[in-house]
């Protein structure tokens, strides 16, 4: 009998493992742990004076038995139910100044320790900077007075930030919100429900994506109530005055005179299927105590707004001050009942009202396409912003509001990155609210674009626009071998600006240039590379063609010290993310830099190259509509085939990549095309799909661009499913999913299901279920457990690949 025992338990042994074999994390290669744990270069704010710069340094990641402690998960938030913040921050640890004259960095006195510090900004007159500091129990917030370097503490009552943190009310002045009660005196749950939770609708659609963290009980109902409800405060000089009555404010800002507030007041009934910024709520005008000086709007629950791209609610929105004037408020309402498929002429109308508010609302002016903001300048010159997302299509117009005129300055795709002007530059006026930077007599504006993407790659720019003329011209553009772009614009005449400069060898600094006077460039930071594995390591970026003559690229890591004469060809891991054009011309445009200096965060694909991988990180995937009528979902899986194989030839032709081992991998829409490529494909060893969605039955009225609803085009939807396909993954996939991801759509359901798919078919499937983790992953147990399984997953599948083959062909006497 014991004979039979061991050979049964010999059997059972060569089985497959269906329990968890792992139980305990691991770590990756020493190089791979370094880089994820190095401490990065500091965070720099300089003020508008160019006279100082705050900077600030983080812990790398969170412990996992931080991202455990206790969070409620309600109303599309995730809050801290001991202390009335937000959940899951990354808090600074350290803040410092340095006076840019003199180059001396200096340290701040008064800061708590440890410090855990958010919500950092400068007063409007740049000499006091204001934070907030959280604890276990309580959020309090500090003041830090630049010319003496000492931080205070101005509060008397704990702070609530859940809805929002302080703002500047003046140069001495903060408004905040307060929390009300002690956090202990939160409504405990009930050990038996009053009854079932019920749920009703009677003849309104309400086509909602799939929102993750929403309120699912009455008892949860309770708890947003009681953790979102404050009291607001302003705070002159370490004094605090209650504003109004307690409430759950959504939103707050003042009016540039200083004399009002505008305000969006939370109100029930509480959405179970939309989160928080989505709830009912109305917007009011209040006094400065708090005192109502008109409604302005009743807005009803976003679960009423039409679905699909460019539907609107038919109802006020876009509520903010005109910040040229001293009181003067502007929304928009829709002019096509909020359907973008009614045939009208204009689309929005962007009206306002003055104070006392009295009166009646004046129309600004109509839009041909939905209004999507504007940046004032005068009562002669405002921007305003219009387009169109289902279309691609944005637009910019000059308004002057004297004469009623809105013209049209520059209309581009959305995707065409070489036509982007970039964002127009401002500066505070006399309420101290930032308008408009103009030049030449108030002719012309600055447009800065920091990504300034062009045939020769990113090379940013700042440039001046001719609002009559319609005529740019450049003022300054980044070298080319460099990555440079414009942080702050100090003096428009002089042209003096701080620039933060970098190349693939060189960490990004800032530096001072003035380039009227031509006076040589003065580097103002020297922070070092902080990753000494990556040295040596080759950089670029390849250019390639897809079958039907698109244009893709892809950044290309190499080993240090490979030779690919004497080393010959690797195994390759190619990192990507799935992107939807309308244009071919613009998929073929090129994205990127390759001098930029290489950052590595989180469990980056790039880590690879230190273990003998190549590595195409961004190697483009574009997804492209073939005709007007057509959409760019109409033939996704052609195209991404198209695409992989168009980046696996390329690396094989240079003789860098080995076509038989290569891996694919992605994040979240990456992840599905993962998926899709190992289903469709068989020109990959194995896959890593990090977070995806699989199953698109489960995302019914649309995803990531696409608008046609599952009940359109379910042959859409279950052709784009890779779940549909899970019987066809036979090459090894690992899948892996945040266990508390909330990004809409990808529910941790997805990849358990997917997993199962697999499973139930016969496939070669790892999943990675990641405790307390979100949509980015961020414990360091977790990310380094990761990069330990990525790497063991690639080596056995991929890099050992061909040596599998070599023993499989000598069994059969080969």
């Amino acid at each position: 009998m014991k004979k039979v025992s061991v050979i049964i338990y010999l059997l059972l042994s060569l089985l497959p493992s269906f329990a968890q074999d792992d139980v305990s994390y691991k770590t990756p290669p020493k190089d791979m742990m370094d880089m994820l744990l190095a401490k990065g270069a500091p965070g720099v704010s300089i003020d508008d004076k160019g006279e100082w710069m705050l900077l600030t340094e983080s812990n790398s990641y969170p412990s996992v038995e931080e991202l455990a402690r206790p969070e409620l998960k309600i109303a599309g938030l995730r809050i801290n139910p001991a202390n009335f913040a937000p959940s899951r921050q990354n808090f600074v640890n350290n803040l410092y100044l340095k006076n840019i004259s003199s180059g001396k960095e200096m340290k701040i006195s008064g800061l708590p320790n440890p410090l855990a510090a958010s919500n950092i900004s400068w007063s409007p007159d740049d000499k006091k900077i204001a934070f907030t500091h959280t604890t276990a129990s309580r959020i309090d917030l500090y003041v830090i007075d630049v010319a003496t370097q000492k931080a205070t503490k101005i509060n008397k009552t704990a702070l609530n930030v859940i809805t929002g943190g302080a703002i500047w009310f003046d140069n001495n002045t903060l408004l905040y919100r307060t929390a009300l009660k002690p956090a202990t005196a939160a409504p405990p749950k009930p050990a038996m429900p009053k009854g079932p939770t019920v749920q009703e609708n009677y003849g309104k659609a309400s086509p909602r994506p799939t929102y993750q963290d929403l309120i699912k009980s009455p008892y949860d109902e309770e708890l947003f109530a009681f953790y979102a409800s404050t009291q607001l405060v302003k705070n002159s000089n370490g004094t605090e005055t209650k504003i109004g009555q307690p409430a759950i404010y959504g939103s707050i800002s003042v009016s540039p005179d200083k004399k009002y507030l505008l305000i969006r007041k939370i109100k029930k009934p509480f959405s179970y299927t939309v989160p928080a910024n989505g709830f009912p709520a109305e917007m009011l005008i209040t006094d400065i105590n708090g005192k109502l000086v008109k409604q302005l709007a009743d807005l009803p629950s976003s679960e009423t707004a039409p679905g699909g791209n460019d539907n609107v609610q038919l109802a006020p929105r876009a509520f903010d001050w005109r910040d040229d004037e001293a009181a003067t408020v502007v929304w928009c309402m829709p002019l096509d009942s909020g359907l973008i498929k009614k045939q009208v002429e204009y689309r929005d109308a962007v009206y306002a009202l003055s104070a006392p508010f009295t009166g009646e609302a004046i129309q600004l002016f109509k839009t041909k396409m939905r209004y999507r903001g504007t940046t004032w300048g005068n009562a002669d010159l405002a921007i305003v912003s219009e387009g169109l997302t289902g279309k691609q299509t944005t637009q910019i117009d000059r308004f002057n509001s004297v004469t009623g005129d809105l013209e049209k300055l520059i209309t581009r795709n959305t995707t065409n990155a070489y036509a982007n002007p970039g964002q127009p530059l401002t500066a505070p006026n006399q309420y101290g609210k930032n308008v408009l930077l103009t030049i030449d007599n108030g002719n012309k504006i600055i447009f800065n674009n920091t990504t300034g993407s062009s045939p020769k790659g990113d090379l940013p720019f700042l440039m001046s626009f001719d609002v009559h003329k319609k005529k740019a011209d450049t003022l300054w553009r980044s070298p080319e071998g460099y990555f440079e772009y414009v942080v702050k614009l100090l003096d428009a005449g002089k042209l003096s600006l701080v620039t933060r400069k970098e190349s693939e060898k060189d960490m990004p600094n800032y530096w001072l240039k003035n380039l009227r006077l031509r006076i040589a460039d003065r580097q103002l930071t020297a922070f070092t590379n902080p990753y000494p594995q990556m040295e040596g390591v080759s950089k670029e970026k390849i250019k390639y063609k897809r079958a039907d003559g698109v244009d893709l690229t892809g950044d290309l890591y190499l080993p240090k010290g490979y030779n690919k004469e004497r080393d010959g060809k690797l195994p390759v891991l190619i990192w990507a993310y799935p992107a939807e054009y309308n244009s071919a011309d613009d998929a073929a445009q090129i994205r990127g830099s390759e001098h930029k200096f290489t950052l590595i965060g989180g469990a980056s694909p790039v880590m690879y190259v230190t273990q003998g991988y190549a590595v195409l990180n961004n190697a483009e995937m574009p997804i492209v509509a073939t005709g007007k009528d057509k959409k760019p979902n109409d033939n996704f899986i052609e195209q991404l085939t198209m695409n992989a194989e168009a980046a696996v030839n390329a690396l094989d032709s240079l003789g860098v990549g080995d076509r038989n081992r290569m891996a694919v991998s992605g994040h979240s829409y990456g992840a599905f095309m993962t998926a899709h490529l190992l289903a469709h494909t068989k020109l990959f060893k194995a896959g890593i799909a990090r977070s995806g969605a699989y199953n698109r039955s489960l995302t019914p009225f649309g995803f990531q661009n696409e608008d046609r609803t599952y009940w359109q085009d379910p042959d859409l939807y279950n052709k784009m499913s890779p779940f549909s396909y899970a019987d066809k993954i036979k090459t090894p996939i690992m899948l892996v999913h945040g266990d508390m991801d909330n990004n809409t759509g990808t529910f941790p359901i997805q990849s358990e299901r997917m997993y199962n798919a697999i499973k139930g078919h016969g496939g070669t499937v790892k999943y990675l279920s990641l405790p307390y983790e979100s949509h980015g992953y961020a414990g360091r147990e977790n990310l380094l457990h990761l990069l330990s399984e990525q790497l063991s997953w690639l080596d056995k599948y991929v890099k050992n690949a061909d040596r599998k083959v070599e023993k499989k062909e000598e069994k059969k006497g080969f």
